[in-house]
């Protein structure tokens, strides 16, 4: 796709054309500061040291509420045809984190995987990310050109609808939601209030949060002369999952701070990395697959500074011929995790992205049906 898309509830930003590009943060903040660039927009990688896909569009618009195209191209039907790790290798490789961290200083890291879908026909970025919408105008839905990033990222796309703000900045003020805890949704009323109950009670999830809030609170409490981080977390939810957030709130103390600044220090924060955030991130580059944009931050920066960034989650990369797209969800793991729940929690988060898509029968690998339960979408067929 040709441009950037980030559709909040309240506003949705569309962009078109790239008048400059840029791989790294550091020289979107000075094309800012110098008056090279009025708006900066698109994806910081999960990890920091590796190359942005950041643009300074051409032309571009805001417009009230989420986004609702007139049209988009329709999206094909896909197979499914490799899980990266297999869903064993992936309980496996969660075992052997909770050995490192029962026995060193790792407090919290997250274990992610991905599903590899193929299509006969292209995969419109733009079609996929107006049916996330539809799902949830809620969310925050976003689609961004990657070809900045370089050699491997040329003409992919980044798509998905996010539950969780990194930071939003207008003027002084900061907002953040950190999200970390989950739990699935239930089809039963009762059932399913109950599971939001257990999760808000659950030692588990609350110890995964506050690694979370403890940091943020960290890292903006010398930047902010007013900073208000609650003592406990509530309780928020998606159509796929219940998770336990935090609505922090500070005011800058240098005006001159801009949203995309403290993009680059909040992220990775430890609820897509872990803590200690050097050490868990060492750890995720030596047991996975390179993440590229997934657990990243998708947003945009203005000349005055303000800005929304929200975590690259619930979300895929969609290959430059459009017939291949990597979906990646990830769990948090302490101490106290289990492998096989966590290997559910990764499958009940990729159904935000399966059910924006429809699976073809009888093709392609057969997922299991423990790992991908018939709920994941009504309209999705199984086998």
């Amino acid at each position: 796709m040709d441009g950037f898309i980030l559709s909040r509830a309240d506003r949705t930003l569309r962009t078109f054309g790239a008048r400059y590009t840029y791989d790294t943060a550091a020289a979107s903040i000075a094309a800012l500061a110098s008056g090279d660039a009025e708006l900066i927009v698109g994806a910081l990688p999960f990890d920091p040291a590796r190359p942005a896909a950041l643009t300074a569009p051409e032309f571009w618009n805001f417009t009230e509420g989420p986004w609702r195209p007139d049209t988009v191209p329709d999206l094909p039907s896909v197979r499914l045809t490799r899980e990266i790790p297999a869903p064993a290798e992936h309980v496996a490789r969660v075992q052997s984190l909770l050995e490192r961290l029962r026995g060193g200083t790792l407090e919290k890291v997250v274990a992610a995987r991905s599903v590899a879908l193929s299509a006969d026909t292209p995969i419109s970025a733009e079609a996929l990310v107006a049916r996330l919408i539809r799902l949830d105008p809620a969310a925050n839905g976003f689609a961004v050109d990657l070809t900045a990033a370089g050699d491997g990222f040329r003409a992919h796309s980044l798509v998905g609808a996010s539950p969780e703000v990194l930071l939003s900045r207008r003027g002084r003020r900061v907002t953040c939601r950190p999200l970390a805890g989950t739990a699935p949704r239930r089809v039963d009323p009762d059932a399913d209030e109950q599971e939001g109950r257990a999760l808000l009670e659950s030692a588990k999830n609350l110890a995964e949060h506050a690694f979370v809030t403890a940091w943020i609170k960290e890292v903006l409490a010398p930047m902010c002369t007013e900073l208000s981080v609650p003592n406990s977390p509530v309780l928020t939810s998606t159509r796929e999952v219940w998770h336990l957030a935090t609505p922090i709130e500070g005011v800058l103390r240098d005006p001159a701070t801009s949203a995309l600044s403290l993009a680059t220090a909040l992220h990775p924060t430890p609820a897509v990395c872990g803590t200690p955030t050097d050490l868990a991130l060492a750890t995720i580059k030596d047991v996975e697959e390179d993440r590229r944009f997934y657990g990243g931050a998708v947003g945009w920066c203005d000349s005055e500074g303000d800005g929304d960034w929200v975590v690259a989650i619930r979300c895929a990369e969609i290959a430059a011929d459009g017939r291949e797209a990597i979906a990646t969800a990830g769990g948090g793991i302490i101490a106290q995790s289990d492998p096989e729940a966590e290997l559910d929690e990764t499958s009940t988060k990729l159904r935000t992205l399966m059910h924006a898509l429809v699976l073809a029968q009888g093709q392609g690998t057969k997922p299991s049906k423990h790992h991908y339960p018939a709920p994941i979408c009504s309209s999705m067929a199984l086998g």
